[in-house]
């Protein structure tokens, strides 16, 4: 499934497990079975602590690391007295380890952007450059990325030699890996991104690699090798530097997830210092007070789930498994072109900013948002309660969706969500009870027990909701209706709904 409209490396958001609605019944299509994985692996960036799942590769050999950490001297992105954070080989892999006490906010690194691996960066490069023109910014990148990998004297060479083999992915897992998955739209979002990295390296190999052998190796820059860098790309890079000003930033890239962090995004901040010679730099301040010899970490995303947490860095946080904060489903409703309102409906979606598809995020622990309940309303609206479309009611008729319009149109939303949820859960191989119990039980392979958070959460996400929604289908009889609340705001009844008499003022 390619993502509509992508110019740039796609986030996990525009790859969704498509969720198709109608009222009759709601149908989260399961998605396909997995094809064959990539030869190559990922190692997770997780903080490792015991209650984060983190596939752990072998430390790095000092050969590597220490020319490493000398170009990062040379270059002056590591001073060479004393300075805030050293590189250390940590349980991820390599991470930044504070040299002293480092206060909230306070400058940990810097990079001048002439070290960032960047669009221009390719743009301005003789041997690749003009191969590029045109091309997507994470297309380009990886293309680049690939090219000095192989390039024995590249002048990122000792950057290059740090970036791990070996990443956890679910891209990169294996069929029998993958099974874990089944019917979690976590494997839907993996075999859709697989299946268009592959598109573009389709594309890329016809007409850049194959005509021009002498500069891409075909036996090289093969559809593996570019997922690899797809890889990279999706687990180094975070905002500002992504979409169309997609960077790499060596070092700072080094800085790797804590947990339970009491801030919401990554700790990037691109700045511009000088007037009369201006400098673009990228600096990582720390997010909270770290202590001499410890490891300085920032927050990947508060609000990434567990699955998108897998699928863009190889790792999930199972801390939240009991507060489920980290536990999400993503829920594409859609009106259907064969509703004899839809062009209606459409218009009442496009004035409240909605398409004809809309997605909506859930959240364990959270209701229903009250968009998605009107989106509900507004999809199951017919018979007598579709005069609420005319043209009168155009401008209205968005806020009267937030409430429960009929018990007719109530009942067919609750049935129809509850429908969906339940053939969504019997998708599942597991139970989640099973789930608990293998978590609890323990032992088991770090892909396998994120494959278990992932699927654990999505059904809690669905078990929550099904369970509001049949709280709201037995509660039909007790709400108050549209017509209800008009004769209220006509002082035609009282708060309990009785008629007032027409005497009742004399």
């Amino acid at each position: 499934q390619k993502p509509k409209g992508v110019t740039a490396l796609p986030s996990f958001h525009q790859i969704r497990s498509v969720v198709g609605a109608s009222m009759a019944a709601m149908v989260l299509c399961p998605p396909t079975s997995p094809t064959s994985s990539p030869a190559a692996h990922l190692h997770a960036r997780s903080l490792h602590q015991p209650n984060a799942v983190s596939a752990l590769r072998p430390s790095l050999k000092e050969p590597k690391l220490e020319p490493f950490v000398g170009w990062l001297t040379d270059n002056g992105l590591l001073p060479k007295s004393r300075g805030v954070a050293r590189v250390e080989t940590v349980p991820e892999g390599l991470g930044l380890v504070a040299q002293r006490g480092v206060s909230a906010g306070e400058e940990v690194l810097r990079v001048p952007k002439d070290f960032w691996i960047s669009v221009d960066t390719v743009n301005a490069s003789d041997e690749v450059g003009k191969y590029c023109q045109g091309r997507k910014p994470w297309v380009l990148l990886a293309l680049f990325l690939l090219y000095e990998k192989f390039r024995p004297k590249s002048a990122w060479r000792p950057y290059l030699d740090i970036l791990p083999e070996r990443l956890d992915s679910p891209l990169f897992w294996s069929d029998d890996e993958l099974s874990e998955l089944q019917g979690t739209q976590l494997l839907g979002s993996t075999l859709g991104y697989r299946q268009y990295v592959g598109s573009e390296y389709r594309k890329l190999r016809q007409e850049v690699i194959l005509p021009n052998p002498g500069v891409f190796e075909p036996s090289i820059f093969t559809e593996d090798a570019f997922l690899w860098a797809f890889g990279i790309l999706r687990s180094r890079t975070f905002p500002p530097l992504t979409g169309d000003d997609l960077a790499l930033v060596p070092f700072a890239d080094l800085v790797n997830h804590g947990l339970t962090l009491p801030v919401m995004e990554p700790s990037w901040e691109r700045k511009v210092s000088g007037f009369l010679s201006p400098l673009e730099s990228l600096i990582v301040r720390a997010p909270v007070i770290f202590k001499a010899g410890d490891q300085v970490v920032m927050e990947y995303g508060k609000k990434k789930s567990n699955g998108t947490l897998a699928l863009d860095y190889g790792f999930v946080d199972i801390t939240q498994v009991n507060t489920g904060i980290r536990d999400g489903f993503v829920l594409t409703l859609e009106i259907p072109e064969s509703d004899c309102f839809f062009e209606d409906k459409l218009d009442v979606a496009e004035l409240n900013g909605l398409n004809t598809t809309t997605y909506f995020d859930l959240v364990r622990g959270q209701d229903p948002p009250e968009n998605m309940l009107a989106f509900l309303r507004l999809i199951a609206l017919s018979g007598p309660d579709a005069f609420l479309l005319e043209a009168l009611f155009r401008d209205s008729v968005w806020e009267h969706m937030h409430l429960p319009v009929s018990s007719e149109n109530e009942e067919a939303v609750c049935q129809g969500f509850l429908d969906g949820c339940r053939s969504t859960l019997a998708g599942y191989p597991t139970t989640i009870s099973e789930d608990l119990s293998l978590l609890e039980n323990g032992h088991l392979s770090p892909r396998l027990e994120m494959a278990i958070v992932v699927r654990l959460g999505e059904k809690q996400v669905l078990k929550q909701l099904q369970q509001w929604f049949e709280s709201q289908m037995a509660r039909l009889n007790q709400l108050e209706y549209y017509a209800e609340r008009r004769l209220r705001s006509l002082g035609l009844t009282d708060e309990k709904g009785n008629t007032i008499p027409w005497d009742a003022s004399e």
